[in-house]
């Protein structure tokens, strides 16, 4: 083998992996497929096989298509292999064998979707908009009755049931870039919108800004921005993630911000590992690491500023679904427990299993639905057995994966799934 797909592989990397098996209770491909290909040290014995010519990239196709790269096998490794970057390396070299097979018109679509329609703010807003008519013109009220979404490919219509409702297309263009407070601001913060929060969780950046411009923060968000690059990495097209990475990181260097604050697991997650994607010593490096000095997720600034107290009592049982980007790649545990904790009349009943993934993993819940669904009944039996009237998590993803089990044990009228920022405007935050 060459030493080319070697070094993409992280051949190297793959000897810290002793083989100990200390990753296998906590991952959750090996736990419902029981396979130890599908568990980290099964992927990256694999790994090791194709890279000394001893197994084919085929070989290592699926047990790397059916990892959540949750990285929950990173928190409990005792020799602190980088799975990450191995993961990474794995999907880059899938892809490149792929595109050499690839029909055209997949190829296409691919491009569209990952170099036009992510990384576009205007594609972002286009789609909110569109859902926006289909839900509010009466199309989804005709789609349903006649069972039109169930025709859709990939269990479109279960996803599209869990979906929010869209603000009018008024309101997102009157939205402000730059929100000024009339007295000195303890902070300024440059906002990270997202793609998919932007475009389908509208209110929770809106209800974002707001906490922080409560909490005595001036925020701004650069127009410039674009995709965080985090679905580019998970599906081997490395260049194109760098690319967005350098774009953010030009973005954000237009102002000088005390953070840079998102409120999406994903995207944190992919943000505060920038640096490591360029040579050290060289500028891009260095620009990446004060760039990712200043990422925060918006549940860390806010308990760091400490400027709200929140005067509505919520009379209810939450339960807290942790993004697994926040919490085993950003590290980031306490700060979301304990600005639940805040709230006058809230029950916090925590998960027995906090560190299992829900199964969304960006589109691995579409991609790859019925092992998404096995994982999701896993999850949705820990909440179950909580008895909340609603979920809390931090990312996307989870949201609307935790939205769609909610459906599926029949419980939409007992329990909800919010964000953080939503749960906690509802409790009337003011200034301390």
């Amino acid at each position: 083998m060459s030493g080319l797909l070697k070094e993409k592989l992280n051949y190297d990397k793959t000897f810290d992996c002793v083989q100990c098996g200390y990753c296998l209770p906590a991952c959750p491909t090996y736990e419902t497929m029981e396979k130890e290909t599908h568990s980290p040290r099964g992927r990256i014995n694999l790994v090791k096989m194709v890279a000394e010519g001893k197994a084919t990239v085929e070989d290592l196709k699926e047990p790397i298509e059916k990892c959540l790269g949750c990285m929950a096998c990173t928190t409990v490794c005792p020799t602190n292999v980088q799975y990450g970057a191995i993961f990474e390396g794995a999907k880059e070299v899938i892809d490149e064998e792929e595109a050499k097979s690839k029909p055209k018109p997949r190829k296409l679509m691919e491009d569209f979707f990952f170099q036009s329609f992510f990384p576009s703010s205007k594609w972002m807003k286009s789609l909110g908009n569109a859902t926006w008519i289909y839900q509010n013109s009466g199309l989804q009220k005709v789609s349903r009755r006649f069972g039109l979404t169930k025709r859709a490919p990939l269990h479109i219509h279960e996803f599209e049931a869990a979906l929010p409702s869209m603000p009018s297309p008024k309101k997102r263009k009157d939205r402000a870039s730059r929100y000024v407070r009339k007295r000195p601001a303890a902070a300024k913060v440059g906002f990270f919108t997202g793609c998919i929060m932007d475009s389908v969780f509208f209110e929770s950046n809106q209800n974002t800004m707001e906490l922080l411009l409560r909490s005595g923060a001036e925020v701004v968000f650069p127009e410039e921005q674009t995709c965080c690059g985090a679905l580019h990495a998970h599906s081997g097209k490395i260049d194109t993630s760098i690319e967005l990475a350098k774009q953010n990181i030009v973005a954000f260097e237009e102002e000088s911000f005390d953070y840079i604050v998102n409120n999406a697991g994903g995207c944190g997650a992919r943000m505060i590992e920038y640096d490591a994607l360029f040579e050290s010593g060289t500028e891009w490096h260095e620009r990446a690491l004060h760039f990712v000095s200043k990422v925060k997720d918006i549940s860390e600034v806010l308990v760091e500023m400490d400027g709200l107290v929140f005067e509505k009592e919520l009379q209810r049982t939450v339960t807290y679904q942790p993004s697994c980007h926040l919490r085993n790649v950003q590290k980031v545990e306490n700060e979301p427990l304990e600005l639940i904790r805040q709230i006058p009349g809230l029950t916090l009943k925590e998960l027995d299993r906090p560190e299992f993934c829900c199964g969304s993993a960006g589109v691995y819940n579409i991609v790859n639905y019925e092992d998404a669904m096995d994982i999701l009944d896993v999850k949705m039996k820990d909440v179950c057995g909580k008895n909340p009237a609603g979920v809390v998590t931090s990312n996307p993803g989870c949201l609307l994966q935790m939205k769609l089990g909610i459906e599926r044990e029949g419980l939409s009228r007992e329990i909800d799934s919010v964000h953080l920022v939503d749960l906690l405007m509802e409790a009337e935050p003011r200034p301390k």
